[in-house]
């Protein structure tokens, strides 16, 4: 049997992607998986022992011309099975045109109408029950398995744990203060104000990319604490994963370093700002805390993803979120 996975968004949905391999291997331990990524996430599916090969799609380099000669490379493998994890159009052409025998995905792409078997893509409204995105995946393969939950997972290898031993020699937990959303990001000084409270109980290690580093730097010089580091792009992503399951704990946004933290089981505190746990991106682990505010703001959440600035420019859903709180899922 040969199945392709097709993910082509953001880093944290590669992720949550995940458990769908484990759980095809788990039931079709033969299969051939390939798994479609958009370029500059392969990295994330380095030494993944159930997947074929990650086939990379450069979205900005030549688009359409790349999506055809996927499709043309598609419908020469024939694959039993197209399972389309994106919910936007692009991703949705290669799906209906890929020449699989069963094109599944969900039912917001809106080129579901051909594919062989639609899914409901359910985000919880206020009060009801909430639903993961882990279990909204996981229902695309359900028929071909059953209901059962599965982790994300990740594999960092030998050399990726090696590389970050020095890291470990002491107590030690990691801050991961960006996103590519404002509003979804913690402001700058309630990070120095966790880094002063913290003192000197951790080491304290700020991670992200290479773009990240100069935020990161600002933080690291107002705290004025001396056990801090930045290693904003000096690690790789599963480098950053192997160092973030041995902390005390990983404070993260509501992005893809929270989806890191959740893929190695590791303890991780989730910032909610403007965006909300039932839209079903919380942690996905067994060593997940949630803190948001804590009384209702009329204007949240503003939206499914962040803005590039708060549309009432107050900022409260971030300004108000004790520190206090964010201390007490380290003690």
């Amino acid at each position: 049997m040969q199945i392709l996975v097709i993910q082509t968004a953001f880093l944290g949905d590669v992720i949550l992607a995940t458990p769908v391999i484990e759980k095809l291997h788990r039931f079709f331990p033969s299969a051939q998986i390939d798994f479609l990524v958009r370029k500059g996430n392969e990295s994330l599916l380095k030494n993944h022992p159930f997947i074929r090969e990650t086939i990379i799609w450069d979205k900005k380099q030549g688009k359409w011309a790349n999506v055809l000669k996927l499709v043309k490379r598609f419908r020469k493998d024939k694959y039993d099975y197209v399972i389309n994890l994106q919910r936007f159009a692009t991703s949705g052409i290669i799906t209906a045109f890929s020449g699989g025998k069963q094109k599944v995905g969900f039912d917001k792409n809106p080129f579901s109408f051909l594919f062989d078997t639609k899914i409901p893509h359910h985000i919880a409204k206020e009060g009801e029950p909430i639903v993961h995105e882990v279990a909204r995946n996981l229902m695309c393969i359900e028929s071909m398995t059953d209901g059962s939950n599965q982790l994300p997972k990740l594999y960092p290898s030998e050399q990726d744990y090696n590389h970050v031993a020095e890291l470990k020699k002491e107590a030690f937990i990691t801050l991961a203060p960006t996103s590519v959303w404002f509003t979804k990001q913690y402001p700058k000084d309630k990070w120095v104000e966790l880094i002063q409270s913290l003192g000197n109980r951790f080491k304290i290690y700020l991670l992200g990319a290479p773009s990240d580093k100069a935020l990161c730097q600002e933080i690291l010089e107002a705290s004025g604490v001396k056990r801090i580091e930045n290693v904003c792009g000096q690690l790789s992503l599963l480098q950053s994963a192997a160092l973030m399951q041995h902390a005390q704990m990983n404070y993260v946004n509501d992005s893809a370093p929270l989806h890191m933290a959740s893929a190695m089981d590791a303890p991780v505190t989730v910032i909610f700002c403007s965006t909300v746990p039932r839209f079903g991106f919380g942690p996905s682990g067994t060593k997940g805390h949630i803190v948001e505010i804590d009384h209702a703001l009329y204007c949240r959440p503003c939206g499914l993803h962040g803005h590039r600035k708060c549309p009432e420019g107050h900022f409260k859903c971030a300004y108000e979120i004790k520190v206090e709180q964010l201390l007490r899922t380290v003690q």
